[in-house]
């Protein structure tokens, strides 16, 4: 906050990473806390490089008793696919399947399509969602899970070790955007950013890949903010620190770590002149 502006991110400068098409709602929120957000999507979302399995999944609906939802953007590329393979004759059949959902965001796409969650872990990641199952019966169950083609393989793991049939179809793929606007990488590189913001694995790995060498000597200047434990995982295999890591593994959880981290290491410099090169920061 500022003499001028009391709210808690006044003053503060914000690097979004998310999907052009996905930022508005991190953006947002982060405005009403007062910071200057500059968005940096360093992934977009693109189909599968092969539909075939998704369409032969779609094809037999009627055969799973479970779909498992792990993030908005599958509940839209697969619903859509859907409706492009089978028309209205799918709803019969994906009404008849029960649905997980990882977490609150994936359940409310679901409901904006008309469907309900049967079931959702407290802890929104792959691994308390295999933990929610273990109250259901899955020997010889059929479970679909559409997802990302390079999502990790935690969740199909863990409903075969609880009997579960899984088929596992690839229903979008996330790539590289194009490398940050000039403008952006002068700031990064000149310390003039306070925080940025990660919140995916994926947007971690590409914002490395995009800006090369000069990627983890910013990140050492910044405050780096993660949606969760796995994205904090991510940061950490860069060789980076994970300073503000979100309690509740949401858009909101991950304006909260930052309006809690941010104030009190802004108190701690001085805005606009920040020496270069300065590695031993802990947030590096």
């Amino acid at each position: 906050m500022t003499a001028e502006d009391p709210r808690p991110l006044a003053g503060c400068r914000i690097v979004v990473t998310r999907a052009r098409a996905q930022a508005g709602d991190l953006r947002r929120l982060l405005e009403a806390e007062g910071a200057e957000v500059i968005e940096f999507p360093v992934i977009r979302v693109s189909p599968p490089a092969d539909f075939g399995p998704a369409d032969r999944a779609i094809r037999r609906l009627g055969a799973y008793e479970w779909i498992v939802f792990t993030s908005r953007n599958g509940v839209a590329a697969f619903l859509d696919r859907v409706h492009a393979v089978a028309g209205d004759a799918a709803a019969g059949p994906l009404g008849l399947a029960r649905i997980a959902a990882i977490g609150p965001g994936t359940a409310e796409a679901l409901a904006a399509r008309g469907l309900a969650v049967a079931l959702a872990p407290s802890e929104f990641r792959a691994e308390a969602l295999v933990a929610a199952f273990a109250g259901e019966d899955l020997r010889g169950r059929r479970v679909l899970v559409p997802r990302a083609a390079d999502a990790r393989s935690v969740l199909p793991d863990g409903l075969r070790a609880l009997g579960a049939s899984v088929d596992v179809v690839p229903v979008y793929r996330t790539e590289p955007e194009q490398g940050p606007p000039p403008e952006v990488r002068r700031l990064l590189e000149r310390g003039e950013v306070d925080a940025v913001t990660f919140t995916s694995s994926s947007t971690v790995r590409h914002f490395v890949a995009l800006l090369g060498p000069t990627a983890r000597p910013a990140l050492r200047r910044v405050l780096v903010a993660c949606i969760g434990p796995v994205t904090a995982g991510t940061v950490r295999e860069q060789g980076l620190h994970p300073g503000a890591v979100a309690e509740t593994y949401t858009i909101p959880g991950l304006v909260a770590a930052l309006r809690a981290a941010l104030p009190e290491r802004r108190a701690q410099r001085t805005w606009g002149r920040r020496p270069s090169g300065r590695g031993e920061e802990a947030t590096g």
